[in-house]
């Protein structure tokens, strides 16, 4: 081999530019990808907010709502938004004032399995019951005038609608309360009220409660 052979530069291999464009393509894809990630959370939709404490089993109408707009991206389908909630619904489940409406936390207000009743509890409620608050109803079984048996659950999940600790309010002391029940509860209830039972309304515990 001559001594200009041996100077002479050797040809590079395709292979390395080939590596060098694929790597400049890698890039860029990556470049874009984290763009339209970047552009897609940027977006907002319109969805709805509970413009207050809606209990299960309450019809659910347009001054209950607000519109505001948040990015949600790919999980948007999953929330109500304007044009699409119906009339006639009713939440499902308690929905806090302020947070966004899932379609999952509304239904046909023809197939709702709980309704609403109105009771009194003999003595006060604890102060941390409010609306939206899950409560157990106890009743103590009236043996005589002023003479009751010991009490039993009657109602283990009830929601709270409303409380009014009034002492004014018509039936002397004790707290006002209508509650959300499963149908189911409904005759055991209204016959422990008509038969004049001992009423007592107490936070539920356990999970989730």
């Amino acid at each position: 081999m001559t001594a200009v052979e041996m100077a002479r530069p050797r040809p590079r291999a395709f292979w390395s530019d080939a590596r060098f464009l694929l790597g400049i393509a890698l890039i860029l894809v990556s470049i874009a990808g984290v763009w339209l990630i970047v552009s897609a959370a940027r977006q907002t939709v319109p969805v709805f907010a509970a413009a207050r404490t809606i209990v299960p089993g309450e019809e659910v109408a347009a001054s209950d709502l607000r519109v505001v707009e948040v990015a949600l991206g790919q999980v948007g389908d999953a929330y109500t938004s304007p044009g699409t909630l119906d009339g006639g619904v009713v939440a499902t489940r308690t929905i806090e004032a302020g947070e966004l409406v899932p379609r999952s936390a509304v239904g046909d207000a023809a197939r709702a399995a709980v309704t609403t009743v109105a009771l009194r509890s003999a003595g006060d409620v604890p102060a941390a019951v409010d609306t939206g608050t899950v409560v157990e109803v106890w009743a103590a079984p009236q043996r005589e005038r002023g003479v009751f048996d010991p009490p039993r659950i009657l109602v283990p999940a009830a929601t709270v609608v409303s409380v009014s600790r009034d002492d004014s309010v018509i039936g002397g002391t004790g707290t006002a309360l209508e509650v959300v029940i499963d149908r189911a509860d409904v005759a055991a209830t209204l016959e422990a009220v008509s038969a004049g039972w001992s009423i007592s309304v107490v936070p539920a515990t356990g999970p989730g409660r």
